[in-house]
């Protein structure tokens, strides 16, 4: 089936409308893995270059997940954008309320249920994040979208080791407003600074197996940019 478009954005947008389409079908399976780019170009007769950009639009609404050599994954066979513009209408401290919410119960779950992979893939999600850092650990300079991937990288590895499809789900389309309102925070001299050591101490808490620890773990880790928040709304 060869797809005909205008411009390079417009096949973009048509390879677009056909993946979802086949995921809204059930064409694969959720949790499943989806074919590799080379195998969907051939199949739609277009670039590499614009399947790849296609996913990528796919994983931003939230239907597909993209992991580091192990291809590309569906997190939802129905189009959750409506949803996503909502949560993305929502202000900082109802999406930071939000997040608290899933972290917290992800971690709890996860402190019963990860497995020796999990904990390899957060250390890895904050190893990676280091080489976007200064001497201080914290963001370096022109480097912020960088260091946010990885944050969100670490904080989806958390809520996958809970093994709950659903919640899996969930956060997955929840997490480009998260990785926004990081960001943003991160241009924001007024919100309190990252600590690697947070992070670090919320694998340890999971790697323990008491889901008690693990929750207060995660909801420490956020605690601080909610005080943050919470202060610069009641000073407006």
């Amino acid at each position: 089936m060869a797809l005909q478009a205008a411009g390079r954005q417009s096949l973009v947008d048509t390879v677009v409308d056909e993946l979802r389409a086949q995921l809204t079908a059930g064409e694969w399976p959720v949790g499943g893995r989806i074919p590799t780019e080379h195998a969907l170009a051939e199949q739609l007769k277009v670039g590499r270059n614009t399947v790849r950009e296609a996913v990528r639009v796919l994983a931003h609404a939230g239907m597909l997940r993209s992991r580091q050599g192990e291809g590309t994954f569906v997190v939802a066979t129905a189009d959750p954008g409506d949803l996503m513009r909502g949560v993305q209408r929502a202000d900082v401290r109802d999406v930071l309320e939000l997040r608290i919410a899933l972290e917290a119960e992800g971690a709890r779950l996860a402190a019963q249920r990860h497995s020796p992979a999990d904990i390899a893939r957060m250390r890895a999600a904050l190893a990676a994040q280091t080489a976007f850092s200064d001497r201080e650990g914290q963001p370096a300079d022109g480097q912020y979208e960088l260091y946010a991937e990885h944050d969100i990288e670490f904080h989806v590895a958390v809520v996958d080791a809970a093994h709950n499809a659903a919640l899996s789900a969930t956060y997955g389309w929840f997490s480009s407003s998260v990785r926004d309102a990081l960001v943003a925070s991160l241009h924001d001299r007024q919100m309190p600074r990252m600590h690697h050591s947070d992070h670090h101490d919320l694998v340890d808490a999971i790697e323990s197996g008491i889901p008690e620890i693990a929750e207060r773990a995660a909801r420490e880790l956020l605690a601080k940019p909610k005080q943050a928040v919470e202060a610069l709304l009641s000073a407006e």
